[in-house]
């Protein structure tokens, strides 16, 4: 919006010089446009930047019954594109549209994908990184399942911007967002405002959760668990949980490894996850549900719902509660297509103050699966509340191997008009992958996540085992850093206020920018000293701290 754009430019020069971008102090790059539309629209809305290079870089457009083609010349390699389009349908009510870059050398499968409607028209957003020099390069636009469709294409756009750009972008978001400006008035006993008071601050904890997955190899293990909560404030079992870990064979439940589990966590002020109460594939279902079936099957998942959500009632702040229902129908085959419907409502009956989450892969990782795709999970949100379900967050997994920076951030745009949290929540680089790539990539990820406004918590998938990890460690198992933990580590520090020293002016005030979470601040003036703490929470206005001394 305007507003935003003159707030932006109001605070480039307040913030630039935390930015270690190496680039010019008057920033005059292209300004991210987080516009996302999910509703079908009569007309299609103006092209985003204006078209940016389609404003006069189209070679041609040709369109015939199976595609439309977009040919362009003249892209920069290692640049960052963001895409978006209008797209419509014609003799199809609904198919699934997929974009995807042709180079003369290199494929791009998909740079984004709509769930385009007969009749109306849809917006696909998306993107990609350039990494192969072409003379020309061709968009092509093909429904997902390889069937002929006539389609109509309208306000291209797509914005190029450079790493640097790119990442001036994500820093203007984190200090707008993530941080807030804090004045410390210091004053006596009388009101008198004291100036050259000396100020220091430092941060105690932290408001935005990032954690990672645990297993119960940490129990007992107490290097482990010194360098967990070292870093982390918040946490997931990886299978503890799980109903194939806590009734392996029926009515012989078991909650002894999560309740020690729940209890190092507890007595670390550590937030915790619930993961998960059903998970939709029969390849992870307790071997003797899956011949159960009718009466039987439901007796046994109402027993798993209320014996789990007693257990544990108001423990975990979120329950994942039919884990990847994109992907797999166990329970639906046989109890009805209303089952998971039903499971979100005993669940919010059980614990009403837990987040309940839809939680999936393939959704930010590709856009390649059309069974997860942006808009068959919106779909589906939608789905759960036309049913009256009380389903409130969106969980995505994130198992990536080669993430696409723009994709993930235009994915994440438009679950982010859906109005609901947004957590990644497995997040991992593939170990086909050597460790220094892992670590390169996982920081793609993670800046991505925490540079966008409506995700509200980051968890890795990263516990520990003696024979490694899932996809990616962050240490070996003598707890020293991997490459991917090093960048863990950069990253935590980075995103935290350090120390902060300073000296009240002639208004008896020092003001700075600090993330947000609890703060220690001691005051000394002359020989009184007084210590205090506040608390740092969202919002636009300055945050006013009195200390009387």
């Amino acid at each position: 919006t305007t507003f935003h754009t003159l707030k932006m430019l109001q605070l480039v020069s307040l913030f630039f010089l935390l930015i270690p971008l190496g680039v010019s102090s008057i920033y005059d790059g292209p300004l991210y446009d987080s516009t996302a539309y999910t509703q079908c629209k009569r007309y299609p809305e103006k092209p985003l930047y204006g078209g940016g290079i389609f404003k006069h870089n189209i070679a041609q457009i040709n369109t015939n019954i199976s595609s439309s083609l977009v040919v362009i010349y003249n892209l920069t390699q290692n640049t960052i594109y963001s895409f978006s389009a209008w797209v419509r349908v014609e003799g199809l009510d609904s198919v699934m549209i997929r974009a995807r870059l042709e180079a003369e050398n290199d494929i791009y499968n998909c740079i984004g994908t709509v769930s385009a409607k007969r009749g109306c028209w849809s917006f696909l957003k998306g993107g990609f990184v350039l990494n192969s020099p072409s003379n020309s390069y061709a968009i092509i636009f093909q429904s997902a399942d390889g069937k002929d469709v006539g389609m109509n294409i309208a306000s291209l756009s797509l914005q190029p911007f450079t790493k640097q750009e790119w990442r001036f972008n994500q820093e203007y978001i984190i200090n707008n967002k993530r941080k807030r400006a804090v004045t410390i008035h210091v004053s006596d006993t009388n009101g008198m405002k004291l100036q050259g008071a000396s100020v220091r601050l430092e941060q105690i904890s932290k408001d935005f959760p990032i954690g990672s997955a645990i297993a119960k190899t940490i129990l007992g293990n107490t290097p482990y668990q010194n360098w967990f909560v070292k870093r982390f404030n918040a946490a997931v079992f990886e299978n503890e949980l799980k109903w194939y870990a806590t009734e392996p064979h029926q009515g012989r439940i078991n909650y002894t490894i999560s309740d020690q589990m729940l209890q190092f966590v507890r007595s670390n002020k550590i937030l915790a996850r619930g993961h998960n109460i059903f998970w939709e594939d029969p390849k992870y279902t307790p071997a003797w549900v899956l011949n159960l079936t009718g009466t039987e099957l439901e007796s046994a998942v109402n027993s798993r719902i209320k014996s789990l959500m007693n257990q544990y009632k108001t423990e975990f702040i979120h329950w994942d509660v039919s884990n990847e229902m994109l992907h797999f129908d166990f329970y639906e085959e046989r109890l009805g297509p209303n089952a998971t419907f039903q499971f979100f409502e005993a669940a919010h009956e059980s614990d009403p103050l837990a987040t309940l989450f839809m939680n999936d892969f393939n959704v930010v990782e590709t856009c390649n699966d059309v069974n997860s795709s942006v808009d068959a999970y919106i779909f589906k949100i939608k789905e759960l509340k036309q049913h009256g379900v009380f389903m409130d967050g969106i969980g995505l997994e994130g198992h990536f191997t080669i993430p696409n920076p723009p994709l993930i951030r235009a994915i994440l745009d438009k679950l982010a008009t859906l109005d609901l949290p947004i957590w990644l929540t497995e997040i991992d680089i593939s170990k086909t992958l050597d460790q220094e790539t892992q670590a390169i990539y996982l920081e793609q990820v993670l800046r991505e996540g925490f540079s966008h406004p409506s995700v509200n918590g980051i968890m890795l998938w990263t516990a520990l085992h003696p024979y490694g990890c899932y996809q990616m460690c962050l240490t070996d198992n003598d707890m020293k850093n991997l490459p991917s933990g090093d960048m863990v580590d950069k990253l935590l520090q980075e995103w935290q206020t350090g120390h902060v020293e300073g000296v009240t002016e002639e208004h008896g005030s020092y003001s700075f920018y600090g993330f947000l979470g609890e703060y220690r601040v001691s005051v000394e003036y002359g020989k009184r000293t007084i210590n205090s703490t506040f608390s740092l929470g969202s919002g636009d206005e300055t945050r006013h701290v009195t200390v009387t001394l």
